[in-house]
């Protein structure tokens, strides 16, 4: 099995697409919004584009697309969503995406509550999951409910805790603010906090983090957490462990 290497490309002002690599000349990209900062490290690195893997259909994550594949003819696998246009190959739950000049699989989980068709990819133990869950955080929940929000991030919980978990946006330090509001005794979110805010200030990146430990210090994985359903309680005093939690906690979060 191929070694993967994963490299951070940043665009706009907190996006990140993902580069993997396998130690030859030829790669893939997760989520490319923008092609400019991807021709630069294609560039950098002396590496030509065979696959681009989306996980939903935002500009964000989708802007880059059209010039990529036609510059370097990859192939474009996404979601099935007539809003991504010209896909190769659409991907549901429990499907293989196989990447084999990489040498790589990745499995499909169904991840909505972002978007109605998010997807997310795990693997070679990395999680790419674009804007469902993030670190200390979760997307905002545009296109789908609560419950639907609360059943994806279950099943990215049951993934290995060593997974790595690469999601698209800078966010964790205005993420720790929150979720120190939810959790203010919460020792493991304290010491994520300060590292956060310590990596921060140097200029490094917050990702990838682990699942293991935002299994312990982000709140819409702990909905059923004692601690987090009293502070839900706290505001709407009906809330109920789950989906119910997370619905007080993402309106909450939309407002902070």
């Amino acid at each position: 099995m191929s070694e993967i290497t994963v490299t951070a490309i940043p665009a706009f002002s907190d996006n990140y697409i993902w580069l993997i690599s396998t130690g030859g000349n030829e790669c893939a990209v997760v989520d490319p919004g923008d092609a400019g900062p991807v021709l630069r490290e294609l560039q950098r690195q002396g590496l030509e584009l065979r696959y681009i893997l989306l996980t939903h259909h935002h500009a964000d994550h989708t802007g880059g697309v059209a010039e990529l594949a036609d510059r370097f003819d990859a192939a474009v696998y996404g979601p099935h969503d007539t809003r991504i246009p010209d896909q190769h190959q659409s991907f549901a739950e429990g499907e293989t995406v196989s990447l084999p000049l990489l040498g790589l699989e990745f499995q499909v989980i169904e991840v909505p509550g972002h978007t109605s068709s998010h997807i997310a990819f795990h693997g070679h133990g990395s999680l790419f999951c674009g804007d469902t869950l993030f670190s200390v955080g979760c997307g905002r929940l545009f296109e789908g409910s609560p419950d639907q929000m609360q059943t994806s991030l279950d099943k990215l919980a049951c993934l290995p805790p060593s997974m790595r978990v690469f999601c698209a946006h800078e966010y964790t330090l205005s993420n720790c603010d929150f979720a120190l509001a939810v959790e203010p005794d919460n020792k493991d979110l304290q010491r994520r906090a300060s590292e956060v805010e310590a990596c921060r200030a140097a200029g490094r990146s917050t990702i990838p983090s682990e699942l293991g430990e935002e299994l312990a210090v982000n709140p819409f994985l702990r909905t059923r957490c004692p601690s987090v359903v009293e502070a839900a309680r706290n505001r709407h005093p009906a809330a109920e462990p789950g989906a119910a939690t997370l619905a007080v906690i993402r309106s909450w979060k939309d407002s902070f």
